[in-house]
């Protein structure tokens, strides 16, 4: 096992006993949770500070994995991870009933997306379960664009920092809504084009 395997290995351990862990994906740097973990969410939104809290997306490692968190998973929501994943799409789709309230949108959904980012697509896979991927920052404060900067912010209530080095602070990921009928709508235009 090389230095980064193991950095990846200890990371997950971390959030395996509910401890949170920053690392960088596509866009920025971001902070993941394990939502099984007992008190690992609550950790996440008293440590990002936001009132009222919004939802956490969430990054699986392939689309099995992050259909195993939808109630259901419509047929215009696999298409959509065929043509954009690995990518910065995230899809918001009915989610399973026994997901807890700081993942579910207003109206029941779930958002996940597969990071083409090679640390974030490693972590979620080391854990075996999809990881928060909300920014690391405190609300209202700009989003850390390497591992320093998240350092400065969170210091040790942070139990892990992976570096991957500076982040490309791309444009963010596109989100849409995928209804049970198939329905799509745009929450918010991103980096990911739907209509291509």
């Amino acid at each position: 096992m090389n230095d980064a395997q193991a950095a990846i290995a200890e990371a997950a351990a971390r959030l395996g006993r509910g401890e949170l862990v920053c690392f960088p994906t596509e866009t920025t740097y971001g902070l993941a949770a394990d939502l099984r973990a007992r008190g690992a969410l609550a950790r996440l939104v008293a440590l990002k500070g936001r009132n009222p809290p919004a939802p956490f997306a969430m990054i699986a490692q392939d689309a099995r994995t992050a259909r195993t968190l939808a109630r259901v998973w419509p047929e215009a929501a696999e298409q959509l991870a065929a043509r954009h994943w690995p990518g910065a799409l995230t899809l918001v789709v009915p989610a399973r009933a026994d997901l807890p309230a700081e993942v579910l949108g207003p109206g029941g959904g779930v958002g996940v997306r597969v990071s083409p980012h090679p640390v974030a697509h490693a972590l979620a896979a080391a854990l075996g379960a999809p990881i928060t991927a909300t920014s690391a920052n405190p609300s209202g404060a700009p989003p850390a664009l390497d591992a320093d900067t998240a350092r400065g912010y969170f210091g040790d209530a942070v139990a892990f920092y992976l570096d991957g080095g500076p982040a490309a602070a791309s444009t963010a990921s596109t989100v849409v809504a995928v209804g049970e009928d198939g329905s799509l709508t745009v929450i918010r235009r991103g980096a990911v084009d739907i209509s291509t």
